[in-house]
């Protein structure tokens, strides 16, 4: 189970750290090199994102990486085949993060299957809420894939309270309202993770805004998983691919 892969990761670390990316972007070549120096720097998860044309939880960094993804030529098959070797080769848990129309349009029965063979742990779908997501969370479980929920800031505590009775995994908390990649003030969240460490007992993960170490230290006691997103993109696109593993260190004492 992914909850007990990440307890045991906790053992040792205040605070684990989930990075994101982009499949094919820059290219899929690339996504690779990303991602070993990923595992190398002490990533605890990753969250492979399959490129889709209308992101709307994504700023313009990740939209920007989407869409030159898919400009290259970036496919379902392709990224279903360079998750499964990621997943094989690193000994780490990795997730696919995507919107519900890639699925839909894969069939959710093939999807789900494809994702058991790749050996890929949890499925992160944000635009597809869990009233309306029975039949593709039950698929996903059914083949040992677990939803990832998430929580915002303007999830009442009763919907928090629905949420977390079908969750598994972890719980994502989302950092403030918008996308991805803007400022977040954390010092302003507090009564929310407290809220939302009342109503589960799954591991908490923070994104929406974790730039640094001085982010992801003032985390720690708080949530269980800083989530790196945008931040890494930033440093590919100004400083190339090798850049990603000096920043992902910084990250860390």
């Amino acid at each position: 189970m992914l909850e007990n892969e990440i307890l045991t990761r906790r053992k040792n670390k205040d605070i684990l750290i989930m990075a994101h990316i982009v499949l094919g972007y820059p290219s899929f070549d690339d996504s690779r090199k990303i991602v070993e120096q990923m595992v190398q720097s002490g990533v605890d998860l990753i969250e492979l994102q399959i490129p889709f044309s209308e992101p709307i939880a994504d700023g313009p960094v990740i939209l920007h990486a989407n869409q030159k993804a898919l400009a290259n030529g970036s496919t379902i098959d392709e990224c279903m085949k360079v998750a499964g070797e990621l997943a094989k080769k690193h000994p780490i848990p990795f997730l696919f993060m995507t919107y519900f129309n890639p699925i839909f349009v894969r069939g959710v029965e093939r999807f789900a299957k494809e994702m058991q063979d790749a050996g890929l742990k949890g499925a992160i779908i944000p635009d597809l809420p869990h009233e309306e997501g029975a039949r593709v969370y039950s698929t996903l479980l059914a083949h040992n894939v677990e939803p990832i929920f998430l929580f915002s800031p303007n999830t009442n505590v009763e919907r928090m309270k629905s949420i977390a009775a079908q969750a598994h995994g972890f719980i994502y908390c989302i950092a403030r309202k918008g996308v991805t990649g803007a400022k977040t003030q954390f010092e302003q969240i507090q009564d929310y993770l407290q809220q939302c460490r009342k109503v589960t007992t799954l591991p908490l993960a923070l994104g929406f805004g974790v730039k640094n170490r001085q982010d992801v230290d003032g985390l720690i006691g708080k949530v269980d998983i800083a989530v790196i997103g945008s931040e890494t993109i930033r440093i590919i696109d100004e400083s190339g691919v090798d850049a990603v593993g000096p920043f992902i260190r910084s990250l860390r004492g």
